[in-house]
């Protein structure tokens, strides 16, 4: 009977006393598990909290390091842009009195030039190329070597400028560079976890592209910079040059301007000597024509005075050679009157020295003519020397550059 009141799905007691044991074990050991799972997950958390601080600590370090460098080369950066911008700025007045000096000596050479010409303007034995054209003719020269060397330099100037100009920029372009990724690493030294504004981004994380190594971000600042000090040693050269060219220059001019206006005062002093000298003999030769012309006028009288006792004498030869027969005799008297007019006669050809006379006062009067033309043309020298040449280079009064 009690077979068959038993339930064949039914389990034995025993087997639920074990099924109770395995469930409870089976629980003890899933709870052991996540006991030790939770106890992991605890200690990676606190190790990946503990790495997470310190790398972003590290990170903290290097973004203050990173700002702290690109100060240091922001601030080489504006230090060599002052220099530099400075330095041009002084370039610029060195290349003004450059430009001054080259025009202060176009006066000076068309003056030396107009000097040359008037100077041709000189006639007979004054167009001599004396020491003041030989001086003039050098004043030129110097004056255009000077020019050709000014412009020259200013070519260089100008050249250096613009060079300064070019190391400015790249500096300019560099500290804007500098500003910017200083303004960026600013705000992320002040990121943090609780910072609202911080969002994640996939793609942020890249190393490829424009990407530079920190050698070659230290290699870029420092060449602007090396730049920057190379055309700024060479304007401080170029303008040491500068000065040296405005000073000699300055000195060549104004020693060879006054080695022309002493030549001309001594050419001028040397004219005027001459034509006194040449008015002193004007003035003898005048007193002496006057001299000739009252000796002609003496020897005319003499020779007219002679005209009467010549006829007298003459006629009484002509009237006893009508004595006849031997009355015709060659007595004292007739002896007397022929050596009487002989004596007139001879007398009378001693007077040739009137033609003479007369040739030595024509001789005087061309001299005078030749004097007075003379003394003419060292009036037209001296005018052209003292009057349009001198006068003129008054004007010219070099400065230092």
């Amino acid at each position: 009977m009690a077979r068959l009141w038993q339930d064949p799905s039914k389990f034995h007691p025993s087997e639920w006393a074990t099924a109770n044991r395995m469930q409870h074990v089976s629980t003890e050991s899933q709870k052991s598990r996540s006991e030790c799972m939770i106890a992991e997950s605890w200690r990676l958390l606190d190790e990946i909290e503990k790495a997470t601080q310190k790398i972003q600590s590290d990170v903290n370090k290097k973004i203050e390091q990173r700002r702290e460098e690109i100060k240091f080369w922001k601030q080489e950066l504006d230090n060599k842009l002052e220099q530099i911008v400075h330095e041009t700025e002084v370039l610029l007045t060195f290349k003004n009195r450059l430009e001054r000096a080259l025009e202060s000596c176009k006066e000076p050479l068309v003056i030396a030039q107009k000097c040359l010409l008037y100077r041709q303007r000189r006639v007979g034995i004054d167009l001599v190329y004396d020491e003041v054209e030989q001086e003039l003719v050098k004043e030129a020269e110097v004056l255009q070597g000077i020019i050709a060397l000014l412009g020259h330099t200013l070519e260089q100037t100008n050249e250096q400028i613009r060079q300064n100009r070019s190391a400015k920029y790249n500096l300019e372009m560099d500290l804007k560079d500098k500003f910017t990724a200083l303004t960026i690493d600013n705000y992320c030294a002040r990121l943090t976890s609780n910072t609202p504004d911080i969002i994640y981004a996939d793609n942020a994380v890249k190393t490829e592209g424009n990407f530079v190594s920190p050698e070659d971000w230290i290699d870029f600042s420092n060449i602007n910079v090396e730049k920057a000090d190379k055309q700024r040693n060479n304007s401080l050269a170029l303008r040491a040059l500068i000065d040296n060219i405005l000073s000699q220059t300055a000195n060549d001019i104004r020693k060879q301007c006054e080695v022309v206006n002493v030549a001309f005062r001594n050419r001028v002093k040397e004219v005027k000597d001459a034509k006194h000298k040449l008015e002193t003999l004007l003035a003898m030769v005048m007193d002496e024509s006057a001299s000739q012309e009252k000796n002609i006028a003496l020897l005319k009288k003499a020779i007219a005075d002679k005209e009467g006792p010549v006829k007298v004498a003459q006629t009484r030869l002509e009237a006893r050679n009508h004595c006849p027969n031997v009355e015709l005799c060659y007595d004292r008297v007739q002896y007397s009157l022929m050596k009487e007019v002989q004596e007139i006669n001879k007398n009378i050809q001693r007077q040739d020295t009137l033609a003479q006379a007369e040739t030595e006062l024509k001789g005087l009067s061309r001299r005078q003519l030749s004097l007075e033309e003379e003394i003419k043309v060292k009036e037209n020298s001296l005018y052209i020397d003292e009057v349009l040449c001198m006068q003129m280079r008054e004007s010219v009064y070099i400065n230092n550059f």
